[in-house]
């Protein structure tokens, strides 16, 4: 399923290993390719940032000792470009034998030079590798995952439906989503949760609707925004949270968060993660 997004990409491609600071190595995608696909035009129907999760930064202190942290990245939904996650990688990869005179200093060159690439200020946050701040949480809500699934089809957008007339409040989440990267098809896992207030989603419907992601490719923020719409253009709820854990690979974990209010905040890491 590869676009012209993939020009110039590493994914699924040999690389060598990036010693030296490389800024130059990071690789943007337009968020366009993806949101084109959903029809979307002008205003985004949604709010919300990508939180990324990096569990192998260091770099050296001006002693030449290195330094160990876990970092989370905060990238608004509304930047122009995503960060290709294997350049990202590699990027990080490549201040490990950097010194700067502080962690600030780090943060500082870290956040300017993804920035750049993203086209919007971000955030970055360091953590101990063993201060529990950092430590996943549990999701509130019910677990779906006991729930009947029916076989699924190709369109897992036509086995979503409400359940009764009832407006409800609720949390749900489920452990089985699974997706494929766009460009290498290795499957992405992930924990999608959810909280709305209007219809009642049928669960089990839910759930087929989730299932039906295990051969779909896209990233995991253009199938965060497909789930949020489908669910929203279904409910027209008074507001819709949504939130996709998705698991490590490569050191680093991506959670897409989308909202219909423009106040909501993500959840933290799961222990999942």
């Amino acid at each position: 399923m590869e676009g012209d997004y993939s020009k110039g990409m590493l994914l699924g491609k040999v690389t060598p290993v990036v010693d030296v600071y490389s800024p130059g190595i990071l690789h943007p995608i337009s968020r366009q390719f993806g949101r084109d696909s959903l029809l979307m035009e002008g205003p985004l129907p949604f709010h919300g940032v990508d939180l990324w999760h990096a569990y192998e930064l260091s770099w050296l202190n001006l002693e030449g000792k290195p330094e160990a942290r876990v970092g989370r990245f905060t990238v608004p939904a509304d930047s122009p470009n995503l960060v290709e996650s294997k350049s990202l990688k590699l990027y990080l990869n490549s201040l490990n034998n950097m010194r700067f005179e502080s962690e600030e200093a780090f943060i500082a060159t870290v956040i300017a030079d993804i920035g750049a690439v993203a086209g919007v200020s971000v955030s970055l946050e360091l953590w101990r590798v063993n201060d529990q701040g950092i430590t996943g949480g549990p999701l509130a809500g019910d677990c779906i995952d006991n729930e009947t699934c029916a076989d699924v089809g190709s369109d897992g957008a036509v086995s979503l439906r409400v359940d009764g007339h009832e407006r409800i409040e609720e949390r749900l989440f489920s452990h089985l989503m699974r997706s494929l990267c766009p460009i290498t098809g290795q499957p992405d896992w992930a924990t999608l949760w959810l909280h709305y207030r209007g219809p009642r989603l049928d669960r089990g419907a839910l759930l087929q609707y989730i299932v039906s992601y295990r051969q779909h490719q896209e990233f995991h923020e253009q199938c965060a925004e497909r789930i949020f719409l489908d669910i929203y253009h279904l409910l027209a709820p008074d507001f819709l949270h949504l939130q996709a854990f998705y698991t490590r690979r490569g050191g680093l974990d991506i959670t897409p968060f989308r909202s219909s209010e423009l106040d909501a905040r993500p959840q933290g890491r799961i222990a999942r993660q």
